[in-house]
């Protein structure tokens, strides 16, 4: 089921990168939105950015969105639920403590609550990402395609292991956070369904509050070290991507869409990318990143996928629309450029 005329949205995570995008576009459309967030202060920067929706968007903090009964008053209201937020970062010491339980906790918290008694959550849209669906160990022949029905094989036993590393571990959380999800809906039959997106790296514009660059979320400051001349160039760890403006369309399309009820999608470019492939872009089309960008690489390569990624399944049944790499590089760039960011 899909909610019925749906007017009032939870956006988890919504001060974030995704999240921020997120909650534009469901602003755009009409509906009001409800922000969860850990900061008051972006909160209210958020809110003071986008003074024309006013009475349609209001932020509640949860500080800690992992534990039981946060969001009980969070989801008074609301229609549908879109889960962004997820722990993400690689300095860790603890896998299961610091990544893992964290992203479990955080998914079942905002299920339990959805499926109290008397709510009112007809569909919760959650993030997940393609590193739950990825095997990154494998060597997949060319005319192999990652899809929806496919599942990162890395065991919870692998993923807490203390000689595992953050990056494994990140896999983990978001494979075993999903499948908490999956199995939460099937176990305790709730009045609401399920859809989750399983999107791999996300660049593009920033509409969230970021006081600096060094503040830049990690998939784009990466992309942003190839503006400012890192040498070599990063080597991309999965070759397939999506520009945030049409993710945080995938979200909305996947709320709103009936029969998206109950499935799984890799929102994903039918464009690969790489590092290189930037590089060439920033300097075709900024005069400054003629001299800036390293030349320690082999211009005018084309990025190459060694395998498929089923992003035509979102473009066709969420009608999403990709944006060209080209046009994501470079809306970005000019962004940080133009910036105090920069």
């Amino acid at each position: 089921m899909s909610p019925q005329n749906p007017s009032h949205i939870l956006v988890t995570g919504s001060t974030g990168f995704i999240g921020a995008h997120v909650v534009d576009n469901l602003l755009a459309r009409g509906f009001s939105v409800r922000g969860a967030t850990r900061s008051a202060t972006k909160g209210a920067q958020m809110k003071a950015a986008r003074p024309q929706y006013t009475s349609k968007l209001d932020f509640v903090v949860v500080e800690d969105f992992t534990k039981t009964g946060v969001f009980d008053a969070s989801i008074e209201s609301i229609d549908a639920v879109i889960h962004v937020a997820s722990p993400f970062f690689y300095d860790t010491t603890d896998n299961e403590q610091e990544l893992i339980l964290p992203a479990i906790n955080g998914v079942q918290s905002i299920l339990s609550a959805s499926a109290k008694p008397g709510s009112n959550v007809q569909r919760i849209v959650l993030t997940s990402s393609f590193a739950s669906v990825v095997d990154v160990d494998s060597n997949p022949p060319p005319s192999f395609t990652y899809t929806a029905s496919d599942w990162n094989p890395l065991t919870y036993e692998t993923a807490i292991d203390p000689k595992s590393t953050s990056v494994v571990a990140y896999r983990g959380s978001k494979k075993f956070a999903e499948l908490a999800a999956w199995d939460f809906v099937e176990n305790e039959k709730p009045q609401f369904d399920l859809v989750a997106l399983c999107p791999p790296m996300v660049f593009g514009p920033v509409v969230h509050p970021v006081p600096s660059i060094e503040h830049l979320n990690e998939s784009n400051a990466v992309l942003w070290s190839v503006a400012a001349g890192v040498d070599p160039l990063p080597v991309a760890r999965v070759p397939a991507w999506i520009d945030v403006r049409d993710l945080a369309e995938a979200h909305v399309q996947a709320l709103l869409t009936p029969e998206a009820g109950g499935k799984r999608f890799i929102p994903a470019s039918p464009e690969p990318f790489s590092y290189g492939y930037a590089a060439d872009i920033m300097k075709d089309a900024f005069d400054w990143a003629k001299t800036s960008v390293t030349s320690s690489y082999k211009a005018g390569e084309k990025p190459h996928m060694s395998y498929g990624v089923d992003g035509e399944t979102v473009a066709r049944e969420l009608k999403v629309k990709y944006h060209s790499f080209q046009d994501t590089v470079v809306d970005f760039v000019k962004q940080v450029k133009d910036t105090t960011l920069s």
